[in-house]
């Protein structure tokens, strides 16, 4: 996709509008679960992996790529670890601590709201659809479907990256899998050293897939079409998540919650 067609793209009807900025613009979304449940090796796991994987972070993209972060942790309430974007170079992690309920559906709206140029991407510049990774180990206590159906109302997140990290025996599959769309794109960890592997794993492929300009193959004819062209970068995160965790070098037959 080039960035001619990328500017003919309108706000948050169609995303990847540009204002004439070269520079371009890629959000990455951690939406985290920071329930009871989490307590203990799970969070730790999780902060220091989080801590770790964002130098690599700042390696990804091209060089004219402003890559930020943006973190949303849920339980009974929610919190924005910073108010706004944080460019990564700026960014800092900050530990994160378990209390309370699973209130994912309220995360989603939440995360509804800000997906749009009138809150989290209001970035002057080109635009690529955000990156959005959502972790958790257990199924929501409120209505995940009320969240999830204003998530599908809004252009960014239909056309953003999705993937999902389900941590422990108890988060389910298949309610992540409504959540990106697609199984190839949840994943599982039953112990610290699945989880802090597939966090730094999945987060840079994800970023590296959704700061990289895409164009259609030389014998496709027609228009080009910007769902095809997010199709394409989701189906090519699914197959190399799917890679990832097919990999030799993967841990495999790992009883279930070891070493939480």
């Amino acid at each position: 996709m080039n960035d001619e067609f990328e500017k003919s793209l309108d706000f948050d009807d169609d995303p990847l509008n540009a204002m004439g900025v070269s520079r371009k613009s890629l959000v990455i979304f951690f939406l985290i679960d920071t329930s009871g449940s989490m307590k203990g090796t799970k969070m730790g796991e999780l902060n220091t992996a989080m801590e770790e994987l964002m130098p690599e972070i700042r390696r990804v993209g091209e060089a004219d790529t402003d890559v930020k972060v943006a973190v949303l942790t849920f339980a009974t309430h929610l919190a924005w670890m910073y108010p706004e974007p944080i460019s990564i170079e700026e960014f800092e992690w900050s530990r994160l601590s378990p209390a309370g309920i699973t209130n994912m559906g309220a995360a989603f709206e939440e995360l509804a709201i800000r997906l749009s140029r009138n809150s989290f991407l209001s970035s002057p510049s080109l635009s690529f659809a955000p990156v959005i990774f959502l972790m958790t180990d257990g199924y929501p206590s409120d209505d995940y479907k009320r969240g999830l159906k204003k998530l599908n109302e809004n252009s960014w997140y239909k056309h953003g990256l999705k993937v999902a990290l389900g941590i422990g025996k108890e988060a389910n599959d298949d309610m992540l899998a409504e959540f990106t769309g697609t199984s190839d794109t949840v994943v599982h960890a039953y112990s610290g050293g699945q989880l802090a592997q597939l966090i730094k794993k999945i987060a840079v492929t994800s970023s590296q897939i959704g700061s990289k300009s895409m164009t259609l193959s030389d014998d496709t004819t027609g228009e080009i079409s910007f769902e095809d062209v997010s199709e394409s970068k989701q189906k090519q995160l699914g197959e190399q998540i799917q890679e990832i965790v097919n990999s030799e070098d993967y841990p495999k037959d790992i009883p279930f919650d070891s070493g939480w």
